[in-house]
């Protein structure tokens, strides 16, 4: 089953990490994606950039409209996310408890279902 792990931290935060954290929070992804690479779970990832830099689309009565900015205004905005391929829930839970610190605040860990959302039920 393919898993989306959906990362989310505060954008704050984030731009004033030092170069150490910075370095940290890098090389324990990079371990986690060996670790996965191995395992042949990882199946791609990125991190996204800042909130500020996002596009909201809404339908209208006659068109699409654009507003600047994520969807919901709140602290902790989704950052990164990885679509890994697991056995169980559990080991897709287990990964994603390897992203949780002191800048990935939460985690959302939600199965994928390849018919865009219209599984079994």
């Amino acid at each position: 089953m393919k898993y989306m792990i959906l990362m989310y931290a505060d954008p704050a935060a984030t731009e004033a990490m030092t170069p150490a954290e910075r370095a940290d929070v890098f090389q324990r992804h990079e371990a986690l994606h060996e670790d996965l690479r191995g395992t042949g779970e990882m199946l791609n990832g990125a991190g996204l950039a800042y909130p500020r830099d996002t596009t909201t689309l809404r339908s209208g009565e006659e068109a699409a409209t654009g507003t600047s900015g994520p969807l919901i205004g709140a602290t902790e905005q989704l950052t990164a996310y990885y679509v890994v391929e697991c056995a169980t829930p559990e080991r897709a839970r287990e990964i994603a408890g390897r992203v949780l610190d002191f800048h990935v605040v939460a985690v959302e860990v939600r199965p994928v279902h390849d018919s865009f959302g219209m599984g079994d039920g």
